[in-house]
């Protein structure tokens, strides 16, 4: 297997894992205009074994392109080992495990962001799922749990001794949950903490964000979140921008729409129409917004039990 420097290249703008958003149909759309990386949802490792649907969704990584980093959640480092087992098993390029989830249901199981508070356990998750793949194992963090205690540095550090080969960092506390501003410098503490590499995550909405999230962090790459809701070719522009090189153009109005077309039999594809239409409706209010800035259109779109013909007539007159 080869280490994460070797997954990740220069200066990497990546897909981050978000729960909910970075399922399979959009990490295609992603794809579709070129990306170093995407990451999986987070798949909690007790719904994983327990042999819930949803999650083995979460964890089937793309058939056809490469790499694919899988992000795993859990407190119980078997089960988080053997979860990290079924996942190299699936064709995961990277493990990466959600130590930043702000989320009230993910904490309450004392997973995700609760475990900057548990350094110790923390340290035992990462030994026992390093011990378990051969793949190169990751970690995604906040800062700390609060911004009484910003203990990202300590942690990472403590981290990469147990063998974590790069750390992913965003710039806010578990306490603001998305509030606020994120806070890029303090992502550069956690970056001379360490050696191996750190990607910065936060408010990346722009190449030029992307640019000066760098400059201020002097992480080693970025990873984009929420910034790339309903544009998935902004990815494509924020690495031309952090290589130095031409920006390209976006997309024609036709050319998102038909992205947001094949998307959509994407999703129905792979969940099954009921499910399928229904968790693809956040990504079309998302495009709608983005494409055209048209309430109405927005509305009828997300509202449509079956949008398709609309969408076809969209990317036709586009």
């Amino acid at each position: 297997m080869g280490t994460v420097r070797d997954i990740f290249g220069s200066r990497p703008v990546a897909l981050a894992p978000m729960a909910g958003v970075t399922d399979a149909p959009f990490r295609a759309a992603v794809r579709s205009f070129g990306c170093v990386l995407v990451y999986s949802e987070m798949v909690a490792s007790a719904e994983l074994l327990r042999d819930r649907r949803s999650a083995a969704l979460r964890l089937k990584a793309d058939s056809d392109v490469a790499p694919f980093a899988i992000q795993l959640a859990g407190r119980d480092p078997e089960s988080l080992a053997e979860a990290a087992r079924m996942a190299q098993a699936e064709g995961a390029a990277l493990i990466d495990i959600n130590m930043g989830c702000p989320a009230k249901k993910v904490v309450g199981g004392l997973c995700g962001s609760a475990l900057m508070r548990e350094p110790d356990l923390a340290v035992a998750l990462v030994r026992s799922v390093i011990g378990s793949v051969s793949l190169p194992v990751t970690v995604k963090m906040r800062l700390g749990w609060d911004d009484a205690d910003r203990n990202a540095p300590e942690l990472a550090r403590r981290l990469e001794a147990e063998g974590v080969q790069a750390i992913s960092v965003h710039g806010r506390t578990r306490a603001q949950f998305y509030a606020g501003r994120a806070d890029w410098r303090f992502i550069g503490k956690v970056k001379a903490a360490v050696s191996i590499p750190v990607l910065a995550n936060g408010d990346v909405r722009t190449p030029a964000d992307a640019v000066q999230i760098l400059k201020d962090s002097g992480a080693d790459g970025v990873l984009v979140g929420r910034g790339a809701f309903g544009q998935p070719w902004i990815i494509a522009q924020m690495q031309a921008a952090v290589n130095g090189c031409e920006i390209p153009d976006e997309p024609s109005d036709a050319d998102k729409w038909q992205t947001v077309l094949i998307q959509y039999r994407a999703s129905v594809a792979h969940y099954g129409v009921a499910l399928g239409r229904r968790i693809i409706r956040k990504h079309l209010g998302w495009y709608a917004e983005h494409i055209s800035g048209d309430k109405a259109l927005r509305d009828t779109l997300v509202r449509s039990g079956d949008p398709e013909e609309l969408l076809v007539r969209l990317a036709d007159a586009a």
